[in-house]
């Protein structure tokens, strides 16, 4: 059990009778001393989002999610499957991949999460690298400030890059915000 003002996000609870990711939280302290926590809310089964306020010394379940390594092997429709190094098959709906649709190519490293025995979504490595598919050529003289043009990589997924990157280069992303790092 943890009270509400420990709680962070990235962390996992029990609301009702649902587990939920943390994605924000706000500590508020109001007036005559009663503090308040304000949370968004995401579903990890139903996908659905809220967002709740706590009593800041309300005490709440945290849950700790399995995570096991794995890598993706294909997609049957409308799971993904990924697999283990013992050959172990994990299914994980779509709905549930989110952004990581946006990086996923066949062998990919990930981390499957699992509550109760169930792998219920990814996660990505915090950046990834990949080839860029189709840029437009850069414009000669266009150089004032930091200037980016728009970019595709294999998976269809846009991503904005800077002036100098071409077609065929590969680039480093980061998964988390979807931006351009570096060329490498």
């Amino acid at each position: 059990m943890k009270i509400a003002q420990e709680i962070r996000a990235g962390n996992v609870i029990m609301h009702g009778k649902d587990p939920m990711i943390v994605l924000r939280t706000e500590y508020a302290r109001g007036g005559r001393g009663a503090a308040t926590v304000r949370m968004k809310l995401k579903g990890l089964l139903g996908n659905i989002g809220t967002e709740v306020v706590f009593k800041a010394d309300d005490k709440m379940d945290q849950i700790i999610l399995d995570h096991k390594e794995c890598t993706y092997s294909y997609f049957a429709d409308p799971m993904y499957v990924f697999m283990d190094t013992d050959y172990n098959q994990y299914e994980v709906e779509a709905e549930n991949m989110g952004d990581a649709l946006n990086y996923l190519e066949d062998g990919m490293a990930v981390e499957v999460v699992f509550y109760e025995g169930k792998a219920i979504s990814v996660e990505l490595p915090t950046s990834v690298e990949r080839e860029i598919t189709w840029t437009e050529p850069a414009v000669k003289g266009d150089t004032s400030g930091k200037v980016l043009k728009p970019a595709k990589i294999a998976t269809g997924f846009e991503i904005p890059v800077p002036l100098f990157v071409s077609q065929g280069d590969r680039i480093e992303i980061d998964t988390r915000t979807g931006e351009y790092r570096k060329r490498v």
